[in-house]
């Protein structure tokens, strides 16, 4: 049984429900078609940039949302941009105290990449490209980046 915020019950196991997922943003831009759609000369540059927040909705709830940018190609080259914000609702259970962050901040975005893939890839098919499947991420190495980014930013204890 989970006591008030998420806090351990004596041999209770540790659960991650997920409430709901969705797509809170969106959009595919396809700025030089039809131009663009045909052959191409060489491989376009692809970018991604993934980004990750989380929000407390409850003592036990919360709102981790996924945003992925992209572009193929750049400036008067661009082949086509996409940028998607892909939430979830999670439900935390006997997850101890200490834990919480980075199990919100991992497991949750490893749970909704793949149906925020799958978003990609047909955005782009439907764009008139063959689709494209982003490489998995590895959400706990973005995860440890991110903390010493913000432990680096910290000024000095005196």
């Amino acid at each position: 049984m989970a006591e008030g915020n998420g806090a351990s019950a004596p041999n209770a196991a540790p659960q991650i429900n997920t409430l709901t997922q969705y797509t809170k943003d969106f959009s595919f831009e396809n700025p030089n078609a039809p131009r663009s759609l045909g052959p191409q000369e060489r491989q376009p540059n692809i970018s991604v940039q993934v980004n990750v927040n989380a929000n407390q909705l409850s003592d036990t709830d919360y709102e981790v949302l996924l945003k992925l940018e992209g572009a193929a190609g750049e400036g008067a080259n661009t082949l086509f941009r996409f940028d998607l914000e892909y939430g979830g609702v999670f439900k935390m259970l006997n997850i101890p105290q200490d834990q919480l962050h980075p199990v919100v901040m991992i497991e949750c975005p490893r749970i909704l990449f793949p149906f925020a893939r799958q978003i990609v890839a047909e955005a782009v098919r439907n764009g008139g490209f063959p689709p494209l499947y982003l490489d998995p991420i590895d959400f706990a190495a973005l995860y440890m980046q991110r903390v010493s980014e913000m432990q680096g930013e910290q000024p000095p204890v005196a």
